[in-house]
């Protein structure tokens, strides 16, 4: 019976696992101590719930089989999946294996991740009659084959269905170099257990990767697990301001690369260092610039695609409230009189800023209002006050909250039951950001389902030309309302959808959430964008928001109409 489990070569990994565990619970102790309060309290509330059981199963589905990642790409799910999953495997068998040797007695940690060499004058075998060689072998493959798949991906990544990988930092490099390491020296050492040069050079490669690993993305293999249970006990990050919670989300990106592809500034416009994954990256080591931070058109398509589901519009609308210096402490006065209101009625409507500039959504929209026989209450025909999201995009707060507290107020002295809105953008701000208690906030895609099925709007179907229907970022991945669009246009035409669409469908490249790019940049999304249009044969593009149907009409041939127009065009 071997009875000590230490040598020199063990030096390296011992002290890597030292630095790697003091670092951690150094960053994390530091973070929880810094949570509000109020999240404080939903940790402790959370702990002992369903919650919790929720957040084990995410822990085994994600971080271990990675199931996100094969949804949006196999190849690269089988990858990660391979070097997670089998790594854990091989841990959890080495446990194993050292129990069915040496029985329940204490082994310090380098006697299972160096049992081989321990082990090797052993005069019994397993007390189980278990091959335990034979399954670290086809485990330690397993790995390997992820392995290969990550060096192919660093230099063939588009065999691997993805456009462009992510540039890495200093300390990526060192730790995934030395991770490159890892299993291979493992297989060598554990072939050729006597050789001691090997052990040395699998223990090195540990320890280097060790130290590495909290000062480079390999740090979500950690964090990814904690960020879990934060969120499933109800703590979530805040556009107004950074958190300690922030941290968790940094440090859980492992700059995977998804998101670059998706992002249009990137595929169309050129612009190539101011992706999630790189804002998160300059965020994390406290480098974020005003540029990074506000070149980015807060579309959602990276967000909805990211395999660790984190708050990427979120996090950096707290950048940008961060880096917006003083706030406007009252520098604009939006307390002057606002009520150019018209009309009476209990359904009013709120135009918006873009709407009040595109007239003929506006006629339109009068149109249907007299058809249906609806008495309406216009809030902000002859003027009025921004519903705040253009100013919360861009970080100023405060102002946005001036604005929508007179807003707030404007509509409940009104009396109104039910506030309808063409503008998609003033439809999530209402929802998200108001808290209208007891009035009803709609788009008018879904008023005119409303209408429709209530008999009270009649609309004469349409020709044989086909239509596409393009959905609006805030309206379809802000608020989710993707199939009112569709149940209206189908009732008077055939409508063809295009490669990218719902949840993945393409930004307009005009949004208000940046104000910083170019307006060449503008132009170059926006003729993307048509030709993805123009590409399903359709003689029309509807959408759904006035700022969209300006923006795709500068880059394509086709007319392009907002969906009250349509209704108008059919009113029987």
């Amino acid at each position: 019976m071997v009875q000590t489990f230490y040598s020199g070569f063990v030096i390296p990994f011992i002290v890597g696992t030292s630095v790697l565990f003091a670092v951690i619970i150094y960053k994390y102790v530091r973070w929880m101590v810094r949570l509000p309060r109020r999240d404080k309290l939903k940790v402790w509330h959370g702990l002992f719930s369903v919650a919790t059981l929720k957040g084990i199963w995410e822990c085994f589905t994600e971080c271990l089989l990675h199931r996100r990642i094969w949804r949006v790409n196999p190849l690269l799910g089988y990858m990660h999946t391979a070097f997670a999953l089998g790594w854990f495997l091989l841990i959890v068998v080495g446990w194993v294996e050292t129990i069915a040797y040496l029985g329940l007695r204490f082994v310090p940690l380098q006697g299972h991740i160096f049992f081989d060499y321990f082990t090797q004058d052993m005069d019994h075998g397993p007390r189980w009659g278990i091959n335990f060689e034979v399954v670290m072998d086809v485990l330690l493959l397993y790995v390997l084959s992820g392995l290969v798949l990550a060096v192919f991906k660093r230099f063939r990544s588009r065999a691997m269905g993805m456009k462009r990988t992510t540039k890495l930092t200093l300390g990526d490099r060192v730790a995934m170099t030395s991770l490159w390491f890892v299993f291979p020296m493992r297989l060598l050492a554990e072939s050729f257990p006597s050789q001691l040069p090997l052990w040395w050079g699998y223990s090195i490669a540990l320890g280097v990767f060790f130290v590495a690993m909290p000062f480079s993305r390999y740090m979500h293999i950690f964090t990814e697990v904690p960020l879990i249970f934060l969120r499933r006990w109800g703590i979530t990050s805040e556009a107004g301001r950074e958190k300690s919670f922030d941290h968790f989300q940094l440090e859980a990106c492992s700059r995977c690369g998804i998101c670059i592809d998706p992002c249009q500034l990137q595929r169309d416009a050129g612009m190539r260092n101011v992706q999630s994954a790189y804002f998160i990256r300059d965020r994390r080591y406290n480098r974020l610039t005003r540029y990074v931070a506000d070149n980015c058109l807060l579309c959602g398509r990276c967000q909805v695609k990211c395999p660790v589901g984190l708050e990427l519009d979120t996090l950096r609308l707290g950048s940008r409230h961060s880096l917006s210096g003083t706030p406007s402490n009252g520098r604009f006065n939006y307390a002057c009189d606002v009520d150019r209101s018209r009309g009476e009625g209990r359904v009013g409507y709120f135009a918006g800023c873009m709407t009040l500039l595109s007239p003929k959504i506006l006629r339109s929209m009068e149109r249907i209002f007299t058809a249906a026989g609806e008495q309406v209450w216009w809030a902000d025909r002859d003027g009025g006050v921004c519903c705040g999201r253009p100013l919360k995009l861009s970080g100023d707060i405060e102002a946005a909250r001036d604005m929508m507290r007179i807003n707030a107020e404007l509509f409940r002295n009104h009396g109104i039951t039910t506030l309808v809105t063409s503008c998609p953008i003033c439809l999530r701000v209402f929802r998200e950001d108001y808290n209208l208690d007891g009035i009803e906030v709609l788009h008018h895609s879904e008023y005119f389902v409303r209408l429709l099925s209530d008999g009270r709007l009649t609309l004469k179907p349409g020709g044989t030309e086909k239509m596409t229907y393009h959905d609006p970022c805030e309206l379809g991945r802000g608020c989710g309302i993707y199939d009112a669009p569709r149940e209206v246009l189908q009732t008077v035409g055939t409508l063809v959808e295009p490669a990218e669409t719902r949840d993945e469908a393409l930004c307009c490249g005009s949004s208000l959430a940046n104000m910083a790019v170019e307006n060449s940049s503008q132009v170059a999304i926006a003729q993307a964008v048509g030709r993805a249009f123009e590409a399903t044969g359709a003689g029309e593009i509807v959408t759904a928001c006035p700022l969209c149907k300006k923006a795709i009409a500068r880059g394509t041939s086709l007319p392009v109409m907002d969906l009250a127009e349509v209704i108008e065009q059919h009113l029987a």
